[in-house]
């Protein structure tokens, strides 16, 4: 039976989603078609009438990753929002850093699933891993801006740096997470914990230890 121009874009995109999310589950090394289009509830064979090899969605599949972000553009317009930079940077890391995100890769951060994978998958895949963390980059730059600045210039190379710096600081600290949860649950919470704190006020962190 033909199908319609409008279900083969749903199913496309079906697809792309359960892809998206496999992916980042267990790795792209990890995933087979077969495992995608039973996720996308289609025929192994359905996969190749959109997509001309597995590695090509791959690249689309880590493309709509990246549309997942540590900064939806409707929080910077909520109250919490306006109550300073520093407040919205807690909140961000916060949510980032908790152990929901660290449980549920599939619905979180491409960045912190997939760079190890992306460094291997060729140049195709690192240019499209790339444009993701630099899509991400400009996200948190702005969210990091004071509110009467975010629409009207682009972030200065020193905001842009301590964006790097944070971002980066944020992905190994998940990675480390991840990946110590299993064998050792208390290092893997004091990893999160300590991040929360270090990235957001470590003057207040270094205070406490001198206390205790």
């Amino acid at each position: 039976m033909k199908v319609s121009k409008a279900q083969a874009a749903e199913n496309r995109a079906g697809i792309v989603d359960a892809a998206a999310r496999l992916y980042r589950e267990h790795g792209l090394a990890g995933v087979g078609v077969a495992d995608i289009t039973r996720d996308a509830g289609l025929t192994h064979g359905g996969l190749y009438r959109h997509f001309e090899s597995k590695d090509a969605l791959a690249r689309e599949a880590c493309l709509r990753a990246f549309d997942w972000t540590i900064t939806p553009l409707e929080a910077l317009d909520t109250p919490r929002a306006d109550a300073g930079p520093e407040q919205l940077l807690q909140s961000l890391v916060d949510s980032y850093l908790s152990t929901t995100h660290r449980d549920h890769p599939g619905n979180g951060c491409p960045a912190a699933a997939l760079a190890v994978d992306a460094a291997r998958a060729g140049p195709e895949m690192s240019a499209v891993f790339a444009q993701g963390v630099e899509q991400n980059i400009q996200r948190f730059a702005r969210a990091l801006m004071p509110a009467s600045a975010r629409d009207q210039r682009p972030a200065t190379p020193e905001e842009r740096a301590r964006t790097i710096t944070m971002l980066s600081s944020m992905v190994g600290a998940l990675v480390l997470a991840r990946a110590t949860a299993a064998g050792n649950p208390a290092l893997s919470e004091e990893i999160l914990t300590t991040l929360r704190t270090q990235l957001v006020n470590p003057e207040a962190a270094t205070q406490d230890r001198a206390q205790d």
